[in-house]
């Protein structure tokens, strides 16, 4: 079993930046590729970005490709996403999520190829 818990969110201008953290619990951290996905005002949830259980393979949707970045700290057990360059269209609850890997490279976009969710993290950017 693994707890996720995101924080950072907030309220920022247009092309100001924010990072998320998502602390989670136990000792099998490394064993799980990470995931960012973010759900916005009348949408559905999508895929942000996703790194591989080694640090070596990352992924982001084509719209964030290049202003968002996603890393992680093994040793704390904790995910980033540093976001840059926010946009209004960027406004959602940010949810980072773990999916149990064998592969150390793996990643997915696939949400229902994740196991765990945390609670999620408004971010709220004003224009």
């Amino acid at each position: 079993q693994v707890q996720l818990v995101e924080s950072g969110g907030g309220l920022v201008q247009a092309g100001g930046s924010l990072r998320l953290s998502c602390a989670a619990s136990g000792r099998t951290f490394s064993s799980y590729a990470m995931g960012w996905f973010r759900q916005g005002p009348g949408k559905e949830r999508e895929f942000v970005g996703v790194m591989s259980r080694s640090g070596r393979n990352t992924y982001y949707a084509d719209s964030v490709k290049g202003r968002f970045t996603v890393s992680r700290d093994n040793a704390r057990n904790t995910v980033y996403l540093q976001m840059n360059s926010l946009k209004p269209e960027d406004t959602a609850v940010y949810y980072c999520a773990a999916d149990a890997q064998t592969l150390v490279t793996f990643v997915t976009t696939d949400s229902n190829e994740y196991d765990y969710w945390g609670q999620g993290t408004q971010v709220t950017v004003s224009s």
